[in-house]
């Protein structure tokens, strides 16, 4: 089946929250991975639980969190590479198949008695590396399930598919674990990447490549993913805020298991019961979020989510009372939903097609990586004073998080990243052509401008605006030169890895970076358009 998208919407239709299952790949995909999704929280539950029995550390127990998060911090760039240049089915069906292995090894393992705490950490860690492959190649997939017009509603809807999940998937594990033991919970995920691995055996259509033309290798695919966030600022506001939320946020994701056996006083039950109460907040959260957007701004829903976060570790902190614990990571998980799609979709809405996956990698390596250093934190804390002291020191640097929004607001609009098109291919000499264009050599692009000297100041500002799309689309170094000898002639330059780079530089340009040229273009002066030189390097 190579079925992509819904069809085309009316231009005055206000596309629904839920417009998105129209499209039956999509509807597929999305239970498809909530069935895995639980599978792997009722995982999470019992690896969590399972090392409380086989060290008393709370150093050791945030490893649990930690595991599963640093693969994903260190690997998500080559992985977003992956995902915009091969093809992302048979990546996906690879991974879902070595994930299930690894879940199936863990049970084998905990069932004969032979689990330790460094064997189950190398498990999770391995299980980590599926997650930080998978993670950005299945978000880079939503633009090709339904289209640009429902693309906000179909990422609201995977993170509320992620939180469905972790309000079904950790109380289950919690009733699995107290009923039939923690072996059991990691059988329970092997089998959940069952309907996974037939959805996308069945959908055809994510073998479609990201890219266009010439396909790129990883080394340099991975730097262009990373020229192009270190040239976004719209995107690195996104990235900062994330990190200052999830580095705080993460005290009460490490730390409860401990919460729930210490300050609570209870067992695997409980945890489960507290992890689905935090999941449980997330859908309702969810279910609101599309009305509550229509009143605030992602700001505000940002910053009111950071208060209550800070709220709910303060509470956890000093409690003793399981119900009132249980209400408070309710709470918790309505913010948490908030946050987390918020930030999301400000991170897609800032990334074209053709950099997706490697944008939304940089993202989850923010995300993960804040979640990893958080994690570690507050377990060392809590080992060196006390689980109480720990969740109110996160709280205390939830202010930060909390200041940077008005010093550092998300950004606002979307803007138009469709490809314009509008830059022709350059000439090459049939002889050039004929000889061919080594691929090892750099490329030098020059553009003469004739400007009023008196609107200089003017002209220098916009075109350092278009240096950062330059920059964003390929080029490794820019610069700009005034003729010594004719005021008001400007020479751009800018250098890219190869021609192929370059022509991939021409396809890459959105509408929004035409625009951003049609500005610089406008304090041209002359009958000709500025002078375009293309260069090859000799070697």
């Amino acid at each position: 089946m190579a079925e992509t998208a819904t069809p085309p919407r009316p231009a005055d239709a206000t596309p629904g929250a839920w417009s998105p299952f129209g499209s039956r790949v999509f509807l597929v995909l999305w239970i498809a991975a909530v069935v895995g999704h639980v599978g792997t929280w009722m995982r999470d539950v019992g690896a969590g639980w399972l090392m409380t029995t086989l060290s008393p550390s709370a150093m050791a127990v945030a490893l649990v969190q930690v595991a599963t998060t640093l693969p994903i911090f260190l690997l998500s760039l080559p992985a977003g590479a992956l995902a915009d240049i091969v093809d992302r089915r048979r990546l996906m069906l690879l991974i879902t198949v070595l994930m299930a292995s690894v879940s199936a090894a863990l049970a084998l393992a905990t069932h004969a008695g032979w689990m330790t705490p460094a064997l189950l950490v190398a498990g999770l860690l391995t299980a980590g590396v599926g997650t930080a492959i998978m993670a950005p190649v299945l978000q880079s997939l939503t633009p090709t399930m339904v289209g640009k017009p429902l693309l906000r509603q179909a990422i609201a809807l995977n993170s509320m598919g992620t939180n469905v999940s972790r309000a079904i998937g950790p109380a289950l594990g919690g009733l699995v674990v107290a009923g039939a033991g923690v072996a059991w919970t990691f059988v329970a995920d092997a089998v959940s990447y069952l309907g996974l691995i037939g959805a996308l055996w069945w959908w055809r259509g994510a073998s479609v490549r990201a890219g266009t033309g010439a396909r790129e290798r990883l080394g340099p695919a991975m730097r262009a993913g990373l020229r192009f966030a270190l040239h976004a600022p719209a995107l690195q506001r996104v990235l900062l805020r994330a990190a200052a939320f999830f580095a705080f946020a993460s005290a009460y994701w490490a730390l409860l298991p401990l919460v729930a056996r210490r300050q609570l006083q209870g067992d695997a039950t409980l945890y489960g019961v507290l992890l689905a109460s935090i999941g449980s907040g997330a859908v309702a959260g969810a279910l609101t979020l599309p009305a509550l957007r229509q009143r605030w701004s992602g700001e505000w829903v940002v910053r009111v989510g950071t208060g209550l976060t800070m709220g709910v570790l303060v509470v956890l902190a000093l409690t003793t009372h399981q119900a009132l614990a249980s209400l408070a990571l309710a709470i918790a998980g309505v913010a948490w939903i908030g946050v987390l799609t918020t930030a999301n979709v400000a991170a897609q809405t800032q990334l074209p097609n053709w950099v997706r996956g490697r944008g939304l990698a940089v993202y989850l390596t923010i995300f993960y990586g804040s979640m990893t250093a958080g994690s570690l934190l507050w377990g060392l804390l809590a080992d060196a004073t006390s689980v109480a002291t720990a969740l109110l020191a996160a709280a205390g640097l939830g202010l930060v998080a909390l200041l940077l929004s008005f010093t550092r607001p998300l950004p606002g609009g979307e803007p138009d990243l469709t490809p314009s098109m509008h830059w022709p291919e350059p000439d090459v000499a049939p002889q050039v052509a004929a000889a061919g264009l080594n691929e090892r050599l750099p490329v030098l692009v020059t553009v003469t401008y004739r400007i009023d000297p008196s609107a200089a100041a003017t002209f220098l500002a916009a075109l350092h605006r278009l240096a950062d799309e330059r920059l964003r689309d390929g080029a490794q170094a820019w610069a700009v030169f005034e003729d010594v000898h004719e005021p008001g002639v400007f020479v751009e330059t800018f250098q890219l890895a190869s021609w192929s780079e370059h022509l991939r530089q021409h396809q890459r340009v959105t509408r929004e970076d035409a625009a951003a040229q049609a500005a610089v273009r406008a304090h041209h002066q002359g009958p000709d358009p500025p002078r375009v030189w293309h260069g090859i390097m000799q070697a």
